[in-house]
C-alpha cells in the first residue's frame, strides 16, 4: 500500500523496515533484553536512522512497520529510543560521547526511569530523592515499570531535587552498574523487559545531570511529546496486522455456503476498522511533522495521535478476533499474541485519560 502523503524517502524507509523485520534474529527469552536483536537493528541501519538526528516522522514510520511484522523488534527499538532521547536531548558532551555511540551500535541497552509506585499518571508526584553530595548527588528511592530494567547499561532517571512539584525534578544519566543500584523483573501480560529499580544512596556526578537542575520535567515532557505519536504508530502497526489477518481469513473461511466476507455484518466491521486505522495514521503523521517542524506547542497533537490510534488499534484487534472465532484465542495464534500486546499502549506514556486531559487543556488555553 502506498501512502500518498508520505515523502518518497519515508516510503522507502517503511519498505526497508518491513523487509528487515522479516529477517531479524529469533525471539529472545521473555522478559529479558534481546541483545542480538539490538545489534541487528543497528546493523540494518534502524538505530542509526534514529540517532543522532532524531526525527519523529522517522520514528513513527519505523515503529509502525516493525509492529506490523515483528512486535519484539518494535519494542526493542522503541525502548532504546525512549531511554536514549533524554541523553541526546540534554546531556553534556562527555555523557553523550560516552553513551550514544554504544547505544546506536546496539552494544548498550538504555532505560527510561520515570514511573514510581506512587507516581504513575501523576508523574510529577515522584519521590525518588536526589540529595547534593560534594560534586554530585545521592539517589535514594524506587522506580517501577522501567524499560529494559534491571539489565540496562544506562538509565535516564528522573529524581526530586527540590520540593517544588514538577519544577523540582532533575534528570540524570545513571549507569546500570552504579554501586547501590539494584533491580528485579516484573512479569506482565505481554513479557517485555520491564522491571523495578532500587536506588540505595546511588552516587552520580554533577556532569551526569541531563539539562538543568530542577529542569528535568521539561526533559521528560519533551521526550514524551516526541514519542507519544510513535506509541500510536506501534499500536497502528498491530492494528493493521490484525486487519490484514481478518481480511485474509474472511476471504477464505466459509459459513452457510459462502465466504464470511459476503456477510455485510462482517465486511462492514472491517471497513470501519480500516477507516479508523487510516485516520489514526494521518493523526500520527501530522503530530510527528509538527514536532519535526519545531513548532512551539505539539503536546496536544501528540496526545490526539496516541489517544485515537491506541483506542482504534484495540478495536481492530478485538474485531479481528471476533470474525476469526475461537481459533484466535488459541495460544500461539497471531491474534492471541496481539490481544496481549495491544492493551498496554493505552496506559503507558500517559493513559488515554491523561491524553484527553492534555487535549482539553489546550482547548481552554
Amino acid at each position: 500500500m502506498t501512502y500518498t502523503h508520505l515523502s518518497p524517502a519515508h516510503q522507502e524507509l517503511r519498505d526497508h523496515t518491513s523487509k528487515v523485520a522479516a529477517g531479524l534474529p529469533a525471539a529472545g527469552e521473555p522478559g529479558r533484553i534481546n541483545r542480538p536483536l539490538l545489534k541487528a537493528l543497528s546493523e540494518h541501519g534502524l538505530l542509526g536512522r534514529l540517532f543522532p538526528r532524531t526525527s519523529a516522522m522517522d520514528l513513527c514510520v519505523i515503529r509502525e512497520a516493525l509492529a506490523r511484522h515483528n512486535t519484539e523488534a518494535e519494542t526493542a527499538f522503541a525502548l532504546q529510543g525512549l531511554g536514549a532521547y533524554p541523553i541526546l536531548l540534554a546531556g553534556e558532551k562527555s555523557v553523550v560521547d560516552a553513551w550514544m555511540p554504544r547505544i546506536t551500535a546496539g552494544e548498550a541497552a538504555v532505560g527510561f526511569a520515570l514511573t514510581e509506585p506512587g507516581a504513575g499518571s501523576d508523574a510529577a508526584a515522584l519521590t525518588l530523592a536526589a540529595t547534593p553530595d560534594g560534586d554530585g548527588y545521592r539517589l535514594a528511592g524506587e522506580k517501577v515499570f522501567i524499560s529494559n530494567a534491571p539489565d540496562a547499561d544506562v538509565y535516564s532517571v528522573f529524581a526530586r531535587t527540590s520540593d517544588n512539584g514538577a519544577r523540582g525534578i532533575t534528570a540524570f544519566a545513571v549507569p546500570g552498574d552504579a554501586p547501590g543500584l539494584t533491580g528485579t523483573r516484573q512479569r506482565l501480560v505481554s513479557p517485555h523487559p520491564i522491571g523495578r529499580l532500587h536506588f540505595k544512596d546511588v552516587y552520580v556526578p554533577a556532569t551526569s545531570v541531563l539539562g538543568e537542575v530542577d529542569g528535568g520535567w521539561r526533559v521528560a515532557m519533551r521526550t514524551l511529546d516526541m514519542f507519544r505519536p510513535s506509541v500510536g504508530a506501534f499500536a497502528l502497526g498491530m492494528g493493521q496486522a490484525a486487519l490484514d489477518a481478518a481480511v485474509a481469513h474472511t476471504s477464505e473461511r466459509e459459513a452457510f455456503r459462502k465466504p464470511l466476507k459476503d456477510f455485510q455484518a462482517v465486511s462492514h466491521q472491517l471497513a470501519d476498522v480500516a477507516t479508523s486505522l487510516q485516520a489514526a495514521r494521518l493523526l500520527i503523521h501530522d503530530a510527528a511533522a509538527a514536532y519535526d517542524s519545531g513548532a512551539e506547542r505539539t503536546g496536544h497533537l501528540s496526545a490526539m495521535a496516541k489517544l485515537f490510534a491506541t483506542e482504534a488499534a484495540q478495536r481492530a484487534v478485538d474485531v479481528a478476533i471476533q470474525v476469526h472465532g475461537a481459533r484466535a484465542l488459541e495460544e500461539g495464534h497471531l491474534l492471541e499474541h496481539l490481544y496481549r500486546e495491544i492493551r498496554a499502549p493505552r496506559i503507558y506514556e500517559g493513559a488515554s485519560e491523561i491524553q484527553r486531559e492534555i487535549i482539553a487543556r489546550q482547548l481552554y488555553r
